[in-house]
């Protein structure tokens, strides 16, 4: 099955992606020129500046399968082990990444250093609730003693009276 396209089965919306999910490499070739510029638009929805070095994007299963999807690709990756491995890899990356992005080298050395623990700091907040701060970096440590990472992926656990929120204005 494919997730993009329904192709075999019922398109599963929920859940990790599973290597049924994905393209082959053949199929991917054909069809990456189209994926891509529908992901791109895609993402520009789920992106959202914080501040002028900072952003953070609201992964979701297609961002995250395009992510996969061009791994695959780039590493010529056609083993389900292999594909597994990804999977695992970029399974836990939904809902959102956080970049921290400074062009120059030691700009972005400096900042970095300050910047120690903000993932543990960051939050979102529905209307009417309180803020829900991020469980932050599950895969691994991505702070030393001598800066923070400048990608962090970020986690808020959103109680069903906060989801049904959201779409109401």
């Amino acid at each position: 099955m494919n997730t993009t396209t329904g192709s075999r089965n019922e398109i599963r919306l929920r859940g990790p992606l599973k290597a049924g999910d994905l393209f082959s490499l053949e199929q991917y070739a054909r069809q990456r020129s189209d994926f891509r510029s529908r992901v791109i638009e895609h993402k520009k929805l789920r992106t959202i500046p914080i501040g002028p070095n900072s952003t953070w994007v609201f992964e979701d299963r297609l961002t995250i399968q395009y992510q996969i999807q061009e791994m695959l690709r780039v590493e010529r990756i056609f083993e389900p082990e292999g594909i597994q491995d990804e999977l695992d890899s970029y399974n836990p990356l939904i809902p959102a990444t956080f970049m921290i992005e400074y062009p120059d080298a030691e700009e972005r050395k400096a900042a970095l250093a300050r910047m120690r623990g903000i993932e543990r700091k960051c939050y979102v907040q529905v209307a009417g609730f309180d803020r829900v701060f991020a469980i932050a970096d599950e895969d691994l440590e991505r702070e030393t003693e001598e800066k923070t990472s400048s990608v962090h992926w970020l986690r808020f656990e959103l109680t069903p009276a906060m989801r049904s929120a959201r779409g109401r204005r």
